[in-house]
């Protein structure tokens, strides 16, 4: 329970982070997801994720910029944040707790198509856009700062993954 409360704490700690691109700003977010779910397995993963959102729902504000309440979850950004539990699922378990940097990477580039696909179909049913659209401004501006978060991500996973493998709960993993 400690670790899947510090996985959303630490989402939470990192979503204020924000550069605005219009309605959908890039955060750290995701950075934050793609570590936890590099290093937790998926259960521990999805449920930090979901605790997260919950207290995003309930109005605490954890989402990006400062935002909180249900009305997020009607937004532009709504797509994204009901896909943010099965980016983490996804990256959890093709990362495999293994702390294996390439292997760490492409779990979160498939995570992160995921989350570009939820993204897009959620932008395009609340705005009423068109696919186009919605990939070139939903999906596009992003790749380029996703790729960097990604790299970010896999650096800290795997300094986590070294320092912490002595720990029983990553023991099991192996």
């Amino acid at each position: 329970m400690t670790l899947i409360a510090l996985g959303a704490a630490l989402i939470a700690a990192l979503s204020p982070f924000t550069i605005p691109l219009g309605p959908i700003p890039i955060t750290l977010q995701t950075l934050a997801i793609g570590l936890i779910a590099s290093i937790y397995r998926p259960k521990e993963a999805t449920l930090s994720v979901l605790i997260y959102l919950l207290l995003g729902a309930i109005g605490l504000p954890v989402f990006a910029g400062g935002h909180g309440g249900i009305s997020s979850f009607y937004g532009p950004t709504a797509g994204f944040l009901f896909f943010f539990p099965l980016r983490a699922l996804v990256t959890s378990i093709f990362a495999g707790q293994k702390g294996q940097p390439i292997r760490i990477f492409l779990a979160n580039a498939l995570g992160e198509v995921v989350l570009f696909i939820g993204g897009a179909l959620g932008f395009m049913l609340i705005a009423h856009k068109s696919l186009d659209f919605a990939v070139k401004f939903v999906v596009l501006p992003f790749v380029l700062p996703d790729l960097i978060k990604m790299t970010l991500t896999t650096v800290f996973a795997v300094i986590l993954y070294r320092n912490l493998k002595h720990l029983p709960y990553f023991k099991k993993a192996k």
